[in-house]
């Protein structure tokens, strides 16, 4: 069979689709299920541009919660302003979108708990007494939840606040 969201003919499986006024599964290929919650690969997501035109409502869910998750691509972007749902459907589309935390890289890429990054910039640690250099790998960043300018990362041994300006996603 093929897979609902992607051109692939591997095995599906049928896939719960969340947030479902009523039970509604969509069979997908195990890349296409495993990337509904995790980081998605955008290169592979390039399909939606035939997916997103399905006449089954929970495939066009599922695409345009995809496309939302992957809006700092324009193509991604462009996609959604095409995509056209009856308001029904966008309801249940719009609750089961998994929000960006607003936090991203200096080239707009979104960063989430546990990202690797790198400086792009030299940087002076406040209270620190030493400048993080340009180039030095930041691993498994955390969030600031309530500040997208800013995560925290370990530079040399300590751990420091980092503006999301000075930093690119590994």
């Amino acid at each position: 069979m093929t897979c609902a969201l992607c051109p692939a003919t591997t095995p599906t499986t049928p896939h719960q689709v969340p947030h479902s006024p009523t039970p509604h599964t969509v069979d997908l290929c195990e890349v296409c299920t495993t990337q509904q919650t995790a980081e998605p690969d955008p290169n592979h997501w390039r399909c939606l541009s035939s997916s997103m035109w399905s006449e089954d409502p929970a495939t066009q869910v599922l695409a345009y919660r995809m496309l939302a998750r992957l809006d700092a691509f324009d193509w991604a972007r462009d996609l959604s302003d095409m995509l056209y749902l009856d308001d029904e459907v966008r309801a249940w589309a719009d609750a089961g979108v998994i929000r960006d935390t607003g936090h991203r890289d200096s080239n707009g890429v979104p960063l989430h708990t546990g990202d690797n990054v790198v400086l792009i910039k030299d940087l002076p640690v406040k209270g620190g007494g030493f400048t993080a250099k340009r180039g030095t790998a930041v691993r498994g960043i955390s969030i600031v939840t309530d500040n997208p300018a800013h995560i925290e990362g370990r530079v040399e041994g300590q751990r420091i606040v980092i503006l999301t300006e000075f930093v690119k996603k590994k």
